[in-house]
């Protein structure tokens, strides 16, 4: 299974796992170095990408297609 296929079906499962008010959420790491997160709202059908930057606040994004989140993940993780 290629990586971005990986990306994909983690953001399948978040999705599926959504219900109630609290937004499930995954890290996605590089050599045991947090690179970002994902959240998936339910109520709004949106991904919420956190990407975390050393020294900096993270900056915060927000996806309503699971395509384009997945190849964000993937140009931030190589």
């Amino acid at each position: 299974m290629s990586q971005l296929q990986g990306i994909l079906t983690r953001l399948v499962n978040l999705r599926e796992q959504a219900s109630g008010s609290e937004a499930p959420q995954r890290f996605f790491e590089v050599d045991g170095k947090r690179i970002c997160s994902v959240k998936y709202h339910a109520k709004t059908e949106t991904f919420e990408l956190e990407v975390y930057q050393d020294g900096e606040k993270p900056s915060v994004y927000q996806f309503d297609n699971i395509d384009m989140i997945a190849i964000e993940i993937f140009e931030l993780i190589h």
